[in-house]
C-alpha cells in the first residue's frame, strides 16, 4: 500500500547448498518509454519496456503493475536492471487511470481483465518467449493476486510481496477494517496519498503517447497533491467521513468504505482475490510480522495449494515472513530494529532468492530454489530464522492462557493476571472508555498513516498507565515459549452503551519493564455475530465475543512475561467508536461508555497462544 521500493536483504537457505550454476550472460538496457497497450474496452494502458541489448530471441518478461507511477520504478528497484542484464524483458505499468494511462482510476475495478489483456500483448511480442511472470511488493504484490486469479495461460510464476490486502475475506477489504472497526489512519492516510481519481494530461490534440515521451512531460504534475502533515494533524476531528474533503483531497474511494458495510456487496464486488478463484501457477509469498498483511499472505499460501488447478502449482507454495514492517525487508542489518525492538541479525539475500526464482520457472535453470523449505519466518525474541512444511506449524498446541484479577485490573499497577488455570472466582473488571480521550497507537502493524511510530515494536508501558487499559500479566517464566501462528482473545464483556468497542493487545514483558507489543486485534459489538449485519447490545448483558489477533511468531524469553491489554480505543489506528449506536462515521458527537470483562470458571475470559513444543 505505500511506495516503498523492494529493495532486500541478505539471506542462506538454512544451510541448503546452491547448485553450482555458469554466470548469466550481461546485457545492457534498451527502454522503450511510455508503450501505450490496448486493453479490450479501447483503452489504452501506458508501459515502460526495458529490453535487453541486441536483444536475443524467445525471452521470458516480468510485469509489474503500478499506482504510483512508472516513470522512477525502474530506476528504484534493483532486481527489475539486474533481471534485464540476465536476458529478460521488464514492463511496468501505469493502472487503468493513473498517471499516464487512460481511463477512469477505480480502486478494485477491472483490474483482472486489465492483466490478461496486458500479459495477452507481451506473450505475442516478437522478443517473447510467451512466459510471463509478475513482481512488487504492497499494491504490486496486491495486483500479482489478482492477475493469477485472472489466470492467463501466459502467466507462469508470482513473487507476491506484502500481498494481504489482495485477498478478500470477509471485513478485510483493503486491510481496512479489523473486527468491524475501520482502520483509521491506515485507509484514510492511503487514500489521501495515493487513492486520487484525478489525474492530469496532455489536451485531447496532443498525441498521448508522444507527449508522455517528451522531456516536458517528466517535469508535468500529473496528480493533484495534498499537504500530508497537515492532514495527519485531522485524524482526531469528527465527521470521519468529510476528513479527506477537510484536508483538500482529490475525490477517491474513501467515503465508499464507510458507507457500506464491512462485509457488503460493495466489497464483495471488487476485483480481490477470494476462496472461490482458481489458480495454476507456483508462488513465493513474502510479508512481515509488524505488516498489515500477514495472516492474509498465508491464507493465500494455503489457498493457493488448496485451489491449485495443476500439481505444479499445488506442490510449489512457499512463504517468507520476516521481522519488519511493510516492504521494509531492506532494512534488515546484523542489528534490525523494528521501531524500538532489537529483533538481531535478520539478513536474507532476498535479491539472490528473486533471481533463482525467476530463473528456475522462466527459463528452466535447476538451481535448487524448491528445495527450500515451504515456510520461513523470523522467531522474534529468539531472533533466528526456523521453518516448516506447513501452516500452521505441524504440532502446534493450542494453550488458552486465562484472565484472573479480584476486580483491579485497571493499568499496569492493577491485580490483573494471566494463568494456565482456569478461575475460582466470578469476577468483573471495569473501565471507563470517553472516546474523547481515546488510547492512543504506539506501534502496531500498518502502513500509510503518516505517523512517526505507526508501525513495529514500541514500549507500551507508559501507555499502560492509563486506567482505561485492563492489563493481565503472567508471571515471569521458567523456559521459554515459543509462539508461532494464529492468536485469539475470547472475553465476556458487557457494557453500557448499545454499541461499543474492544480491542486487545499481547504484549512481550522484558525483565527490565519494557513492554513490547507483538500482535493487536478489534471488535465493533454490533458486528459480534458477522461483519454483513448489525446486532446492538442490551445495555448490562454479557456477551461472549471473540477478537481475531491476527498471527505472529514470538519467543517469550525465560524471565520474560506474557501480557494482555483489553481496552476499547487504539486511536488514531482504528476510528473511535461513539458509543451511541449511530452511524458513527457521520456523527459529531457521543457518548461515555462503561465497560467490563467478566471472567469466572464457568464463563472464562482467555487468550489462546499457538505454542510450538
Amino acid at each position: 500500500m505505500n511506495r516503498a521500493p523492494i529493495i532486500l536483504l541478505a539471506f542462506v537457505f538454512f544451510a541448503m547448498p546452491a547448485l553450482a550454476q555458469e554466470s548469466p550472460a550481461r546485457f545492457g538496457v534498451t527502454e522503450q518509454r511510455s508503450t501505450m497497450i490496448p486493453m479490450r474496452d479501447g483503452v489504452h494502458l501506458s508501459t515502460d519496456l526495458y529490453l535487453p541489448d541486441d536483444v536475443p530471441t524467445s525471452i521470458p518478461t516480468v510485469l509489474v503493475s503500478t499506482i504510483y507511477g512508472k516513470n522512477p520504478y525502474f530506476e528504484n528497484d534493483p532486481l527489475l536492471a539486474e533481471l534485464v542484464r540476465r536476458g529478460y524483458a521488464v514492463a511496468v505499468q501505469d493502472a487503468r487511470g493513473r498517471y499516464e494511462s487512460e481511463g477512469r482510476y477505480r480502486y478494485g475495478s477491472g483490474r483482472r481483465e486489465d492483466a490478461y489483456d496486458t500479459i495477452d500483448w507481451l506473450s505475442k511480442q516478437p522478443w517473447s518467449n510467451e512466459k510471463v511472470a509478475t513482481a512488487g511488493c504492497s499494491y504490486h504484490g496486491e495486483a500479482q493476486i489478482v492477475t493469477a486469479a485472472a489466470r492467463h495461460p501466459g502467466l507462469v510464476t508470482a513473487l507476491p510481496m506484502a500481498a494481504g490486502s489482495g485477498f478478500y475475506s470477509p471485513g478485510r477489504g483493503l486491510a481496512a477494517f479489523d473486527g468491524g472497526v475501520f482502520e483509521l489512519a491506515q485507509t484514510a492516510g492511503w487514500f489521501a496519498s495515493t487513492g486520487s481519481q484525478v489525474f492530469y494530461g496532455p489536451p485531447a490534440w496532443v498525441d498521448r503517447q508522444e507527449w508522455f515521451r517528451s522531456g516536458a512531460a517528466r517535469q508535468f504534475r500529473t496528480e493533484p497533491q495534498v499537504d500530508f502533515q497537515a492532514f495527519v494533524a485531522l485524524y482526531p476531528t469528527l465527521p470521519v467521513l468529510d476528513l479527506l474533503r477537510r484536508a483538500g483531497s482529490p475525490p477517491s474511494d474513501y467515503e465508499q468504505y464507510l458507507l457500506n458495510l464491512p462485509d457488503s456487496e460493495y466489497f464483495r464486488s471488487r476485483d480481490w482475490a477470494d476462496a472461490s478463484d482458481r489458480f495454476d501457477i507456483p508462488a513465493l509469498f513474502v510479508d512481515s510480522w509488524y505488516d498489515y498483511g500477514p495472516a492474509e499472505s498465508l491464507q493465500l499460501f494455503n489457498l493457493l495449494q488448496k485451489n491449485g488447478t495443476s500439481e505444479a502449482a499445488r506442490n510449489n507454495q512457499f512463504i517468507i515472513i520476516a521481522p519488519g514492517t511493510h516492504c521494509g525487508y531492506n532494512n534488515a542489518t546484523e542489528n534490525t530494529i523494528v521501531g524500538e525492538r532489537d529483533l538481531g541479525d535478520a539478513r536474507l539475500d532476498f535479491l539472490d532468492i528473486q533471481l533463482r526464482w525467476y530463473d528456475y520457472w522462466m527459463k528452466g535453470i535447476d538451481n535448487g530454489i524448491t528445495q527450500m523449505p515451504r515456510v520461513q519466518y523470523y522467531l522474534m525474541g529468539r531472533n533466528e530464522w526456523r521453518s516448516a512444511s506447513a501452516w500452521p506449524v505441524p504440532n502446534t498446541q493450542y494453550k488458552k492462557w486465562y484472565l484472573q484479577s479480584q476486580g483491579k485490573a485497571n493499568s499496569r499497577y492493577g491485580d490483573g493476571r494471566l494463568s494456565l488455570s482456569s478461575p475460582t472466582e466470578t469476577i468483573e473488571d471495569r473501565f471507563t472508555y470517553d472516546p474523547a480521550t481515546p488510547v492512543p497507537s504506539l506501534g502496531g502493524h500498518t502502513c500509510c498513516t503518516g505517523l512517526a511510530t505507526e508501525a513495529g515494536g514500541y514500549d507500551q508501558s507508559t501507555i499502560e498507565m492509563r486506567h482505561d487499559i485492563l492489563v493481565y500479566t503472567s508471571p515471569a517464566l521458567e523456559t521459554g515459549i515459543e509462539v508461532t501462528g494464529p492468536l485469539e482473545v475470547i472475553l465476556q464483556v458487557s457494557s453500557s452503551a448499545v454499541d461499543t468497542d474492544f480491542t486487545a493487545k499481547l504484549v512481550d514483558v522484558y525483565p527490565d519493564g519494557r513492554a513490547f507489543n507483538i500482535q493487536e486485534g478489534a471488535l465493533r459489538m454490533r458486528y459480534r455475530e458477522g461483519v454483513d449485519k448489525q446486532v446492538f447490545m442490551k445495555p448490562g448483558d454479557i456477551y461472549e465475543i471473540r477478537l481475531d489477533l491476527h498471527v505472529t511468531s514470538n519467543y517469550f524469553a525465560p524471565g520474560h512475561r506474557i501480557r494482555l491489554e483489553v481496552s476499547s480505543s487504539n486511536f488514531p489506528r482504528w476510528d473511535r467508536n461513539l458509543n451511541t449506536g449511530g452511524n458513527n462515521y457521520d456523527e459529531t458527537d457521543w457518548q461515555i461508555a462503561e465497560n467490563a470483562v467478566h471472567h469466572s470458571n464457568d464463563r472464562p475470559s482467555y487468550i489462546v497462544l499457538p505454542v510450538i513444543e
